[in-house]
C-alpha cells in the first residue's frame, strides 16, 4: 500500500512538471530554425593537414596557372565589357571549367551594358617641327577619325566657365592637347616591392574611423569630383561643336599621380566623358591618351610659341549601343545532404581596360581561381557544401557584374529617385532599406583576389571579428607561404563589396603589391611579362584551403550585422577608384 501511495505522488510529480518543462522547450529555437552563421562555432578548427599537403602539391607541382595567363592575355587579349574580347572570354572561361570537370557552367546575363567598342589601330606622330613616333592609344569609346587626320596642334586648358570664351571659334580642324603639361619626378624608388614586416603590422592596426563617417574632407572631394565630371561633360560638348580633328589627352596613373618612361595608363580617367559606354555620354570626337614624355615635348614646344602639326590615325569599331554583360559561372557540386545546398563561391573580374592584355588586373585574380577550382577537382575533392567560381565582367565600370549577379540571387538597395539623388551618379545615391532573397541565407562566404600578380599575405576581415580566430586557425600551417596577417580593416574597389553589402561574408585578400600601383594597374604595361609564376602558384593554393575548408566545416562563416545602406551618405567609405576617374567607382 505504502508502495502504491509513493507510485501516485510520483506521478502527481512528474505530471506536474510537464508543462513546465513543455513549456521552456517551446520557448527555444529548433536548431533547425537557427541560421547556419548563428550556430556555435567550434573553439578549434578541425582542419585537414592531409588535404593541405595534397593541395599544396598539386598547386605548386603541377600548375596550370601559366598556361591560363598566356591563354587569356596572349591569345584573347585586353577584355573592355561589352567587346568582341570579352565575349571571346566569357566563352573561352565557360569551356575550360568545363573541360577540368566543373558542372553548370554558363554564361549569366546581368543586363544590358551599353556600347560595344574595340580599338583596331592607334598612332600619332608629329611631322612639323620635327618628326617624331608617339606612344599613345585611343581612350575607350573613342570614336574614329576615318582614316589620317593631320592639324595644327593647339593647347588648351580650361578649368572654369570663363576660359571657354579664349577658345571659341579658334579649334576647328585642330589637334587639341587638353590639359597642361604635369612634372615628371625622376623614379627615385624602385617600381617593385613586397611588403616588410613592419608594413604588415601597420596593416593589423584599425584605424579609428577606418575611412567612415561624412568628414569634411569626402564631402569636399566628392564635391569637387561632381564639379569636375559637370566640366569634363562642357568641353566634352564645347570641343565638338567647335570641330576639332582629335584630342590628345596626358598620360597619367590610375590613382591620378604621375607615370612615366612611356607606361600609359588609359581608362576612363582618360576618357572625355562620364558615362562614354552609353550612347547619351558617348565620345563625340576622337580622343587619344599619350605617354607624358611625348605630350611634354609637344607642350614645349607651343609655349615657347613654335608651330607643331600632329598627324593621327584612330580606329575602332562599334558592335552595338545595347550590348549586355556576362559573368562566367562554374560549380563543383556539394555532397552533404544536409550541406549541399549551401553555397562557398570564389572569384575574380574577367573584364579589364584596354591599353595592355588585362594580365594583373585582374587576369591574375581570374586565373587564381580558376586554377583553385582545377586543383580541388584534380584531387577529385568532394565537397559538403557546393563550390562556386564567377568571373565578373563590368567590374572597372562600376563593380556591374557582382552587382547584378548579388542582386539577382542575394538582394539588394534601391536607390532613391527623388530629384536630387537622381542628380548624382547611382553610386553615390542614398538608398532604400535592404531587401534580401531567400538564397542569401545559404553562401556561406565570398573570396576575391584583384591586387595583381602579388603572393597572398593574408587577409582583410571586413570587421567581420567573429571570423577572426577561424582564419587564423586555417593560416597557422601557411606561415612557411608568407601568410601570417589578419586585419579588421576594410578594403574597397572591387567585387566582394557586392557581397558584404547584402550582408554575406565577402573577403579581399592581402596582396604584396610589386609593380601594380606603379607600373601595371590600367596600362600598357599590364601584360603576361608582369605576371609572376611563384606568387600566383601560392595565391593559388592559399585561395584553394581557405574555400575548401569553408566548404568542408559544419557551420557556415559568421556574418557580421546586417549593413543598413540608407545610412551610407551618412556613413560612407571612401570608394577607391572614384577620384579622380571620370566614371562611377573604377576598381581599387
Amino acid at each position: 500500500m505504502q508502495s502504491c501511495h509513493r507510485r501516485a505522488l510520483l506521478l502527481l510529480l512528474f505530471a506536474a512538471t510537464v508543462p513546465a518543462f513543455a513549456a521552456d522547450k517551446a520557448k527555444a529555437k529548433p536548431e533547425a530554425e537557427v541560421p547556419g552563421w548563428e550556430q556555435p562555432q567550434p573553439a578549434v578548427e578541425n582542419i585537414d593537414y592531409t588535404m593541405y599537403a595534397r593541395i599544396r602539391e598539386e598547386g605548386f607541382q603541377h600548375s596550370h596557372i601559366m598556361e591560363y595567363g598566356s591563354a587569356l592575355a596572349d591569345d584573347i587579349g585586353p577584355r573592355l565589357t561589352g567587346s568582341p574580347n570579352m565575349a571571346k572570354a566569357n566563352a573561352w572561361t565557360r569551356d575550360q571549367l568545363t573541360a577540368m570537370g566543373c558542372v553548370n557552367a554558363h554564361l549569366d546575363d546581368w543586363g544590358e551594358f551599353g556600347i560595344g567598342w574595340q580599338q583596331l589601330n592607334t598612332w600619332v606622330r608629329m611631322t612639323s617641327p620635327d618628326t617624331a613616333v608617339f606612344i599613345a592609344q585611343a581612350t575607350p569609346w573613342s570614336p574614329g577619325t576615318n582614316g589620317p587626320v593631320s592639324g595644327e596642334a593647339v593647347s588648351v586648358n580650361i578649368t572654369d566657365d570663363k576660359d571657354f570664351d579664349q577658345y571659341k571659334g579658334k579649334l576647328a580642324g585642330k589637334i587639341v592637347l587638353l590639359g597642361e603639361m604635369r612634372e615628371v619626378p625622376p623614379v627615385d624608388k624602385a617600381l617593385f616591392e613586397r611588403y616588410s614586416d613592419k608594413d604588415l603590422e601597420e596593416m593589423t592596426q584599425y584605424p579609428e574611423t577606418n575611412g567612415r563617417g561624412p568628414g569634411g574632407d569626402m564631402q569636399a572631394r566628392i564635391k569637387a569630383y561632381l564639379a569636375r565630371m559637370r566640366m569634363v561633360d562642357k568641353i566634352a560638348q564645347f570641343l565638338a561643336e567647335e570641330k576639332v580633328a582629335g584630342v590628345i589627352r596626358p598620360s597619367r596613373d590610375a590613382n591620378g599621380g604621375g607615370g612615366s618612361g612611356g607606361t600609359i595608363f588609359d581608362d576612363n580617367g582618360a576618357a572625355l566623358g562620364r558615362t562614354p559606354y552609353k550612347r547619351e555620354g558617348a565620345v563625340k570626337v576622337p580622343v587619344v591618351v599619350m605617354a607624358i614624355e611625348s605630350y611634354g615635348r609637344v607642350s614645349r614646344l607651343l609655349a615657347a610659341h613654335v608651330p607643331v602639326t600632329i598627324e593621327m590615325d584612330v580606329e575602332t569599331k562599334f558592335t552595338g549601343d545595347s550590348e549586355h554583360g556576362y559573368d562566367t559561372i562554374a560549380e563543383i557540386t556539394g555532397t552533404d545532404p544536409n550541406l549541399k545546398e549551401q553555397v562557398v563561391m570564389v572569384g575574380g573580374h574577367l573584364d579589364s581596360w584596354i591599353a595592355g592584355t588585362g594580365a594583373t588586373d585582374n587576369g591574375a585574380g581570374t586565373i587564381v581561381a580558376m586554377e583553385v577550382m582545377r586543383i580541388l577537382k584534380a584531387l577529385d575533392v568532394h565537397p559538403r557544401r557546393t563550390i562556386r567560381i564567377a568571373l565578373w565582367s563590368g567590374e572597372e565600370e562600376g563593380l556591374f557584374g557582382s552587382r547584378g549577379y548579388v542582386k539577382e540571387h542575394f538582394g539588394f538597395a534601391a536607390p532613391l529617385t527623388t530629384p536630387d539623388q537622381a542628380a548624382l551618379p547611382e553610386f553615390l545615391r542614398a538608398t532604400g532599406p535592404l531587401e534580401l532573397k531567400p538564397e542569401q541565407k545559404l553562401i556561406s562566404g565570398y573570396f576575391n583576389v584583384d591586387n595583381g600578380s602579388g603572393k597572398l599575405r593574408g587577409i582583410y576581415l571586413q570587421e567581420n571579428a567573429a571570423v577572426e580566430p577561424i582564419f587564423a586557425q586555417w593560416m597557422a600551417p601557411l606561415k612557411d607561404l608568407g601568410v601570417t596577417t589578419i586585419t579588421m580593416r576594410n578594403t574597397g574597389g572591387t567585387d566582394h563589396l557586392s557581397f558584404d553589402a547584402v550582408g554575406i561574408p565577402g573577403f579581399q585578400f592581402i596582396q604584396d603589391p610589386l609593380d601594380y600601383e606603379t607600373r601595371t594597374h590600367h596600362s600598357n604595361q599590364d601584360v603576361f611579362e608582369r605576371l609572376q609564376p611563384a606568387d600566383l602558384k601560392q595565391a593559388a593554393v592559399v585561395e584553394a584551403i581557405f574555400v575548401y575548408n569553408t566548404a568542408m566545416r559544419d557551420q557556415m562563416l559568421p556574418r557580421k550585422p546586417l549593413p543598413h545602406p540608407e545610412l551610407r551618405q551618412q556613413q560612407m567609405n571612401p570608394l577607391p577608384g572614384m577620384f579622380p576617374g571620370a566614371v562611377e567607382p573604377a576598381s581599387k
